[in-house]
C-alpha cells in the first residue's frame, strides 16, 4: 500500500530498531511507495514513511531491491557529492559518500548476506542507511 511520506525533521532524526518478520507488511508498502514515487526517488528508508525499523529499499540497476537491517561493514573511496532527498524540503545538499561499499543485510526471507555494491548503488544505499540512523543530509 502506497503509504504517506514524512516530512518532518525530527521524526526523521530518530533512530530505528531492527527489523524482524513481523515487519514484512511494512517492506511491502515501503516498495509500493517507493514505485509511486519512482519519477523522483531511487531510495527509500522505512522511517520515511512512519514506520521506524531498519528495512530499506531502492533501485538497483533497474531492480528493486529490499534489505533489513543493513550495516555498512567496509566502505572505499571517499568524494564529495550532492543529494537530494523526498522527505526533506529544499534543494541538494552537500554530503561525504564512499565509492564502493560493503554491506551486511537481511533478504526477504530474513537470511544474512553480504554484498559489495559500487556507484549509485553505494550512495543510494549510504543515503537510507543514514536515515535509519537518525542521520539526515
Amino acid at each position: 500500500m502506497i503509504k504517506e511520506l514524512v516530512h518532518d525533521p525530527i521524526m526523521l532524526a530518530k533512530k530505528s530498531e531492527l527489523a524482524n518478520a513481523e515487519d514484512l507488511p511494512a517492506a511491502q508498502d515501503l516498495l509500493d511507495t517507493l514505485q509511486a514515487n519512482k519519477e523522483h526517488c531511487v531510495g527509500m528508508a522505512a522511517n520515511m514513511i512512519g514506520v521506524f525499523k531498519r528495512i530499506i529499499v531502492f533501485d538497483n540497476n533497474g531492480e528493486y531491491m529490499t534489505m533489513f537491517n543493513p550495516v555498512i561493514i567496509r566502505k572505499t573511496g571517499e568524494y564529495t557529492t550532492e543529494e537530494s532527498c523526498l522527505s526533506l524540503l529544499g534543494g541538494p545538499r552537500q554530503t561525504t559518500r564512499f565509492k564502493t561499499i560493503k554491506v551486511q543485510y537481511q533478504n526477504e526471507r530474513l537470511q544474512t548476506r553480504c554484498r559489495t555494491f559500487s556507484g549509485l548503488a553505494a550512495q543510494i544505499i549510504q543515503h537510507e542507511v543514514d536515515h535509519l540512523d537518525g542521520i539526515l543530509i
